[in-house]
């Protein structure tokens, strides 16, 4: 804090009892005859600045008891302060403001004044008067004077000038208040010097704090040169420490480094490298040779040969490349996944006709807990390779792939190599997982360091920034995995083979815990299958009720859950507890439901129309609603929507407002009505263009207030035209709509080549029906007596009815019900 020294007395003009406006100090106790500034934030503190500079810019100044209260009472401030004088205010461009003020007499706080918008006080002076025997305060202003200019000594900041000001002032009281500005003390002992009336004893206890500061600050000073001491002492002592060690060396374990270099040499000889490195791991042998065995570069040397020496150059495994062994391993690990397991089967013929081709580089993109990484263990152990994962979660410094130069310290490989040594074998399958989750910053992009690494027709020479030596990576079946695609770069995207996993049905989660989590769980919780009975329409409701997801991690910990438990009452009964899972003990063991099995509207809706959409963990339902309110035209939309989501129902009230006429709604309906589409749950943000048809369905439903048939649901992105585009995630969605219970889905002509992919007893269940203009859908998806007479030929005189006034009746020929 800047403070300077005022060279004249400023006379207080207070009467015995005056309301003036308070400002509540934090950390910071103001004397009197001191200029200082303040920063000042709060409204009540900025208020009471501003009343004071409209009056006699007079303001009294007293210091909080605990600095972090923001909005201290009576009993967080102290009584006893300082009336000062506004110099200057000047606000400042973030809000706060900056105020000189000059501290003139002692005052004593009577009575705190309740105010809503500022501090106010009602204000006693108080007199400084005393009587003492002038050579008593000519020895303590000598002796005040004689310390402070000791602790100067110690405290740089005290400059000459100060020192000089303060021998200039002889009136004990300004004398004290001075230098106590000065010291770094608590602010609880500057509060003490402020409460003592009289100078003489004031000079006192200053003269006393500051002898205690300077033997404080000596004391300091005294450990310091004991710690430096200790400090130079352990370093001489490790300085001979090695004058030791290397006269040692010298003298009889010199032998150690020669029979370490024969060791290297014959590890050279027998080691299989390709002809650059054969040539390098020479080169670097001979250096080695020629230095000393201390030398740090020796280390660096060594650390370099042996990372060659241990890498997989020319070592294999044998692959199985019998096609139903193969695949009888596939199907015992995982079951579905059909793309996947066609496609390592492809490989292994093909690797059995031809002698070497290149390593396939495949993206498992799908949910999580679909099986990605399980999957991609599975594979190595149907062909009997060995299996290596590298996380890329977070992963953002280049150098994790391609290492670092060995000029750095502690340098080393980057993970591929490190994984490759690990393994033992130069033809692993190497999963790289969450290949979506890498990012960059100032270190460099990891995404472009791995174009090499997964390139067939550059990987057989990749180049590690540690070894600077080709690596052949042509040999490595690379698997990556991910839940979406948008993050990862397209350049990256082109060097891999795409498979989409999409969520799992209930039929295959059914078959998925009957097969694989029931026995895994049972043995990982200790209890036999004996001790505990999964029926099929109870691990069903497990599905329907305690879970929602695209894979079965969730499911898993379900299962988990009830073994525990069941373990439990084995502990307690004996190992011949057999229980039998009914929905009683369900609940018991798993609590009340948490979702809803089967989401669509139980009834038809005006407003209201169920889309589908597609998230990171599969598909989901989608309800979107629309009302109509008396207004200008607006259209407000909600629900935490994306910019192209926005922009699709922007498009389909453009196509309502087209279609007006022939829809029966008022051609100028626009002009006195309001549109409110929303889309809940709007605490997730949602995107796409795929929602397109199901909000001018909502639209179209709630201007003519013909009701949206409930079991309906319905995506495609619309045009201004009125025509239905094509989507993706078709799979994902219509799965969704399945799990709700819905009887019909309405999707674009042009996705009809993807129902190939849906399986035949979803569609069986579900009716997929084919839409390429948006009368279709409307049609398909109203609720109405004769689908025909909806688009009418001439405008209906009738007005829109608006959402939660009395109903009124429309023409036959537009209302169903």
């Amino acid at each position: 804090m800047l403070e300077r020294i005022r060279k004249k007395d400023h006379p207080l003009t207070l009467s015995c009892s005056v309301v003036m406006p308070l400002l509540p100090l934090r950390d910071i106790v103001v004397y009197p005859a001191m200029v200082v500034p303040l920063f000042v934030g709060r409204d009540k503190s900025v208020n009471a600045l501003e009343k004071a500079m409209h009056t006699d810019k007079k303001i009294f100044l007293a210091a909080q008891k605990n600095a972090k209260t923001d909005n201290p009472g009576p009993g967080d401030i102290y009584r006893i302060g300082t009336v000062a004088t506004i110099l200057q205010l000047l606000r400042l461009p973030d809000g706060t403001v900056k105020v000189l003020v000059e501290g003139e007499h002692r005052c004593r706080i009577a009575e705190f004044l309740s105010q809503p918008d500022a501090f106010y006080v009602k204000a006693e002076s108080l007199d400084e008067t005393f009587q003492a025997d002038p050579t008593e305060v000519e020895a303590l202003r000598r002796g005040v004077r004689t310390s402070f200019a000791a602790y100067a000594k110690h405290n740089k900041k005290i400059t000459q000038e100060i020192l000089d000001a303060v021998n200039d002032i002889d009136e004990p009281s300004r004398l004290a208040d001075t230098v106590a500005a000065y010291m770094p003390f608590k602010i609880e002992v500057k509060q003490k010097l402020l409460e003592i009336l009289d100078p003489v004893r004031r000079l006192e206890k200053l003269f006393g704090y500051i002898r205690a500061e300077i033997e404080i600050i000596k004391t300091e000073e005294r450990i310091k040169g004991r710690v430096k001491k200790q400090m130079e002492k352990t370093q001489r002592e490790y300085y001979l420490n090695e004058q030791m060690r290397a006269i040692q060396k010298e003298m009889g374990e010199k032998d150690d480094f020669k029979s370490e270099l024969e060791e290297l040499e014959k590890r050279i000889k027998k080691k299989r490298l390709s002809k650059e490195a054969a040539a390098k791991v020479r080169h670097e042998f001979k250096k080695l040779k020629l230095m000393s065995p201390m030398s740090a570069e020796a280390t660096v040397v060594r650390n370099y040969i042996d990372w060659i020496l241990s890498l997989p150059w020319c070592e294999k495994t044998q692959d199985k490349l019998d096609i139903d062994q193969a695949a009888a391993v596939l199907d015992e690990d995982h079951y579905g996944l059909e793309k996947p397991k066609q496609r390592i089967l492809e490989y292994l013929a093909v690797q059995s006709l031809v002698k070497k081709i290149k390593g396939p580089i495949l993206c498992f993109v799908g949910p999580p807990g679909v099986g990605k990484t399980s999957l991609a263990r599975s594979i190595a152990r149907a062909m009997n390779r060995n299996f290596v994962r590298l996380s890329l979660g977070g992963v953002r410094d280049e150098a994790e792939i391609r290492g670092h130069r060995r000029t750095y310290i502690g340098a080393m490989p980057g993970k591929i190599i490190q994984s490759l040594r690990k393994v033992k074998s130069n033809n692993p399958v190497f999963c790289l997982d969450e290949i979506d989750k890498m990012t960059m910053d100032f270190r460099g992009d990891p995404a472009a360091a791995l174009l090499e690494v997964l390139d067939p027709e550059q990987n057989f020479a990749f180049n590690d920034h540690y070894l600077d030596l080709d690596f052949d990576l042509s040999s490595v079946f690379f698997i990556t995995t991910a839940n979406t695609l948008h993050s990862i770069p397209l350049p990256l995207q082109d060097r891999m083979e795409i498979i989409r996993l999409p969520g799992y049905t209930e039929i295959e989660k059914l078959q998925i815990a009957k097969g694989f989590l029931v026995p895994k769980q049972c043995e990982a919780n200790g209890i036999t299958q004996e001790n505990v009975v999964f029926p099929d329409e109870i691990l069903l409701r497990i599905i329907r009720h305690y879970t929602k997801e695209a894979g079965v991690r969730n499911l898993e910990r379900e299962i988990a859950s009830i073994c525990r438990k069941v373990a439990k009452e084995v502990v307690r009964s004996g190992p011949e507890t057999r229980v039998v899972l009914t929905e009683e003990i369900l609940q018991e063991y798993l609590g009340v439901p948490k979702f809803r099995y089967g989401r669509a509207e139980e009834r038809d809706e005006v407003g209201l129309a169920v889309g589908l959409a597609w998230t990171e963990f599969g598909g989901d339902l989608l309800g979107i609603e629309t009302v109509i309110m008396p207004g200008k035209g607006k259209i407000i939309i909600t629900g935490k929507l994306g910019d192209v989501m926005q922009e699709s129902a922007q498009a389909a009230f453009s196509y309502v407002r087209s279609r007006a006429e022939r829809l029966g709604i008022a051609k100028d309906f626009y002009e006195n009505t309001d549109l409110h589409v929303h889309v809940p749950e709007g605490a997730i943000p949602k995107d796409g263009p795929s929602a397109g048809i199901t909000m001018a369905t909502s639209m179209v439903s709630a201007l003519t207030r013909i009701p949206v048939r409930s079991d309906v649901a319905m995506t495609g992105e619309i045009t201004l035209r009125g025509r239905v585009l094509p989507i993706g995630g078709l799979k994902e969605k219509i799965l969704a709509a399945h799990r709700g219970l819905i009887k019909t889905v309405l999707i674009p002509e042009e996705n009809a080549k993807d129902l190939r992919d849906i399986p035949g007893k979803i569609l069986e269940e579900v009716n997929v029906e084919l839409v390429g203009h948006m009368d279709d859908v409307l049609r398909k998806a109203l609720v109405l007596d004769d689908p025909e007479r909806l688009f009418k030929d001439t405008p209906s005189p009738a007005e829109p009815v608006f959402f939660g006034a009395e109903p009124v009746p429309c023409p036959d020929d537009i209302h169903a019900h």
